[in-house]
């Protein structure tokens, strides 16, 4: 006997070898029903895996349908059963004769591949294969009927409800399961009363709407068996997806009158909620939140790990109101990273004012974008206390913008105590963004707070007074965002043509004509920028001009803006793409990507020197070429070294084939 580590590598030869023929290869068939003999599973699907990936034919069908009747050859059966399944139509008409076969075995195998490869041709065949002698056989021609489906399996699989025989009325009540067509309720209630039957009956239940279904199914979470509960759960999660807005607040005020005499649920939801099966877990949630027991508010979090359930945690979590919030925010470090995500989302509708010390902890410790929503919560909580820490955030640039719409929030009820607190921050120049946020927050006292900062002496407060003064109501702001673009400071200048731009206003491109002839390239590029935000149309021979500067960035900035503007005319666009800027040129293509000169451009870049342009012009093509371009592509692509621009080349070429 050889040594189990020969075995192992003489397996993994044949395995190899047969992975690597060629399924299309002339006498390759007979070297693949060998392989469906193989003493080893892997080698035997791999083998079946080939064969479904030989040209199907009839003869092809007819050796596998041999295989089936080879008996003591249980694996050599069963792979080439899953071999005939793969090949589709060509194997129909021999499945079908199969189910004549004298051999009851032989008609098995028939029913079980032809429900495998579900196809509707199928469908009578297997309607009168229910009348077989052997029960067996019916019960697989039940089974097969539920994946292949159609008018007659379906009155086939109900007239079978009333059998006497257990097997037969379980195959079929699985088939219409499977098939998503409800049998009247009665027939299903009648059906709970057989044991072996109510796993199957309770998910019939969960697509039957209506109120006596639900009640039958929550009586299910009472059972002694949990495979019946956890039918009964996942039939519930069915149904609550059925429902919505109104209807599913009905649904669960019906649940939970239903479970109000029903003692130790507790334990059993909690089990549930960590089943395997997502529907289970969803059925628990529904329940969960029907209830409104907020002690299993950390099992319900840690549902969220199925990202399918992210929606149902959130409202589960929501109608568990603040008791579970402080659950939750204490619990916060020992859930997953997932749950987190969901607990920080649910606190933002779960806190109140006993929650801010508690928000404020998580920050300390939480990453990345779970701190915005926290930030968020902290909002929310409407309290005062609230207001001290999130000031402090707008010193994060990362969650001022966060903090500054809590801001807001809160101040609808402590207005006073908001804006003193960010005039305090404003007075000690802790933070640009309190600026920002007290004119955003409280118009008439940032005016003074606004103008002293105007004249101040360092550059960036000057700064951020212009682009807060965008802020102000009415037009109390314009004087000073005018005189910042003749500020002597170069920051200053930039915040007076972008806050101009949010501005706008019909004297906007006269006021922002003299920077962009700025000495400074960067007020000129913000200036440009700023032209286009706000459609100042008199701008556009400025912007022309600059389209040919031999500063690319100002260049890309004027082409970028004329298209804002809708004024990047073909000329200006050819012009722009034979700049000396690489960037430039990327920037024409793309502003033109959609039009007939883009596609003129794309051709004529094909062949630029550098790469990066070729790709640019080769995904303009792909997009927006008609199959004329073909022929200059597929030279193109003949001619072509770079990879990414080959990959680009290639791609374009394959869309323009399919025009």
């Amino acid at each position: 006997m050889s040594p189990p580590s020969e075995v192992a590598v003489a397996e993994e030869a044949r395995y190899l070898a047969l992975q690597a023929l060629d399924p299309c290869a002339a006498g390759v068939l007979e070297i693949l029903v060998v392989g469906l003999h193989d003493e080893s599973w892997r080698v035997r699907h791999v083998a079946a895996e080939a064969l479904k990936r030989m040209p199907a034919s009839v003869e092809l069908a007819a050796r596998l349908i041999a295989v089936l009747g080879e008996r003591g050859e249980t694996g050599a059966r069963n792979a080439a059963a899953e071999a005939l399944a793969g090949l589709g139509a060509i194997a129909l008409a021999p499945l079908v004769r199969l189910l004549s076969h004298p051999d009851p075995d032989q008609r098995k195998f028939a029913a079980d591949i032809l429900g495998q490869m579900g196809h509707h041709g199928a469908e009578v065949p297997l309607v009168r294969a229910l009348g077989d002698p052997d029960l067996n056989v019916r019960v697989s021609a039940a089974e097969a009927l539920g994946h292949v489906g159609g008018e007659h399996a379906r009155a086939a699989l109900e007239s079978l409800l009333s059998e006497p025989e257990p097997l037969l009325r379980l195959s079929a009540l699985e088939g219409l399961t499977l098939l998503g067509h409800a049998v009247p309720l009665r027939m299903v209630k009648a059906l709970l009363e057989d044991v072996a039957l109510q796993r199957s009956a309770y998910r019939m239940l969960g697509l039957i709407p209506g109120e006596e279904a639900t009640e039958s199914l929550c009586q299910g979470l009472s059972s002694g068996f949990r495979s019946v509960r956890e039918s009964a759960l996942s039939a519930l999660g069915t149904q609550a997806l059925r429902v919505e807005g109104e209807r599913r607040a009905e649904f669960e005020v019906v649940v939970r009158e239903a479970l109000r005499a029903s003692p130790g649920l507790r334990p059993r939801l909690e089990e549930a909620l960590s089943a395997e099966d997502v529907l289970v877990r969803a059925g628990a949630l529904v329940v969960v939140a029907s209830l409104g027991d907020a002690s299993l508010a950390i099992p319900v979090a840690e549902c969220a790990r199925e990202p399918r359930l992210l929606r149902e945690v959130l409202r589960t979590l929501d109608t568990l109101g603040p008791a579970a919030g402080q659950t939750l925010l204490v619990r916060m470090p020992d859930l997953s990273l997932p749950a987190r995500a969901a607990v920080a989302e649910a606190l933002v509708q779960l806190v109140d004012a006993s929650a801010v010390a508690a928000l404020c902890s998580l920050l300390e410790w939480l990453e990345g974008d779970l701190r915005a929503v926290v930030v968020r919560a902290l909002g929310r909580t409407g309290s005062a206390d609230a207001v001290p820490p999130l000031v402090e955030l707008l010193e994060e640039p990362s969650l001022a913008g966060a903090a500054t719409r809590s801001l807001m929030g809160l101040a609808e009820f402590h207005q006073r105590d908001v804006v003193v607190a960010l005039q305090d921050a404003v007075a000690r120049k802790r933070s640009p963004a309190a600026v920002a946020a007290l004119a955003r927050i409280g118009s008439a006292w940032a005016v003074p707070v606004l103008k002293r900062l105007s004249r101040d002496t360092a550059p960036e407060w000057r700064a951020a007074a212009v682009m807060a003064a965008c802020e102000l109501e009415g037009d109390v702001g314009r004087e000073w965002v005018y005189a910042a673009l003749a500020d002597e400071s170069v920051q200053v200048r930039i915040a007076g043509a972008r806050a101009l731009a949010r501005l706008g206003g019909a004297e906007a491109g006269a006021i922002l004509s003299p920077a962009l002839r700025d000495e400074d390239l960067s007020v000129r590029i913000a200036a440009v920028q700023a032209v286009g935000d706000c459609g100042a149309l008199d701008r556009v021979p400025d912007l022309v001009a600059l389209t040919r500067h031999t500063d690319g960035a100002l260049a890309v900035a004027a082409v970028r803006a004329l298209a804002r503007l809708g004024a990047a005319e073909p000329d200006v666009l050819r012009a722009a793409a034979s700049h000396s800027d690489v960037e430039v040129v990327k920037a024409a293509l793309a502003v033109g990507a959609e039009t007939a000169a883009g596609v003129a451009m794309a051709l004529a870049l094909l062949h630029h020197p550098r790469w990066d342009v070729r790709t640019a012009a080769a995904r303009v093509l792909g997009d927006s070429a008609g199959p004329e371009s073909l022929p200059a592509a597929r030279e193109a692509l003949e001619a072509e070294s770079d990879a990414l621009a080959l990959q680009a080349l290639s791609e374009a070429v394959e869309r323009l084939v399919r025009r």
